[in-house]
């Protein structure tokens, strides 16, 4: 969490309250998480976070703002993550998997109870709400990124790929929560290879249809992706 931290009276220092912040920040993640934000109230948050009712209102004006900063929280996790990915060099289509493998592994982890983000989302339905605002923000920032990534193999239907991404992500996660967590994995992967590989076919497409000054071929229906997992 970036900023400077605000000395509390009594405390002499800055230091105790930023670790207060910082662990009603912890325990709201794991209860908004596990058992839904609307839920858990601001009582047992300040019980579980060892705080007083005043070091919470004073870092958060209310139970939906902790809410915000929580999603906030979670955004941020993903953007270094992913940031890590990009710093090693990677090409993108290593990144992409990547990604994709850390999706796996999330959803095959012990307490895994679905994407934060859609959890968040269908908690918070209006979409003038601060927490749904910042959920929409979030995968903004996912969709442009994953389309930066299609569009360093090749701009052509970039954008089309970003969005076919993230549905894959999308239905993985719920059903990795609401089925049989492998099995939503190795599909994920195999559509997400599936998908670099028509991908990549058309940047090759693409490229010939430039060296030789002809245009591009009309797309064509690739039918030969499998999709379900080994044995299915």
């Amino acid at each position: 969490m970036g900023g400077m931290a605000h000395t509390e009276a009594g405390t002499g220092t800055g230091r105790r309250v930023s670790e207060a912040r910082e662990r009603l920040l912890r325990t709201a993640g794991q209860l908004f998480y596990a058992e839904g934000i609307h839920k858990v109230g601001v009582d047992r948050l300040v019980v579980e976070s060892k705080v007083t009712n005043a070091t919470f209102y004073r870092h958060f004006r209310s139970k939906e703002d902790l809410a915000v900063a929580y999603i906030g929280s979670v955004d941020q996790a993903i953007r270094t993550q992913i940031g890590s990915l990009m710093a090693a060099d990677a090409p993108a289509d290593g990144i992409l998997r990547g990604i994709g493998a850390s999706l796996v592994e999330q959803i095959r982890s012990p307490g895994y109870r679905g994407c934060a983000f859609l959890n968040a989302a269908a908690e918070f339905p209006d979409p003038d709400h601060p927490v749904h605002r910042a959920v929409v923000q979030h995968r903004a920032w996912f969709q442009q990124t994953i389309t930066g990534l299609f569009a360093d193999i090749t701009v052509a239907e970039a954008e089309h790929a970003g969005r076919h991404f993230v549905m894959l992500r999308d239905g993985a996660m719920s059903a990795g929560y609401l089925g049989d967590p492998v099995l939503a994995g190795e599909t994920l992967l195999r559509g997400i290879d599936g998908l670099l590989r028509i991908h990549t076919a058309r940047g090759l497409d693409e490229h010939a249809a430039s060296a030789s000054g002809q245009a591009s071929p009309a797309a064509t229906t690739v039918s030969d992706i499998d999709c379900a997992p080994p044995n299915a």
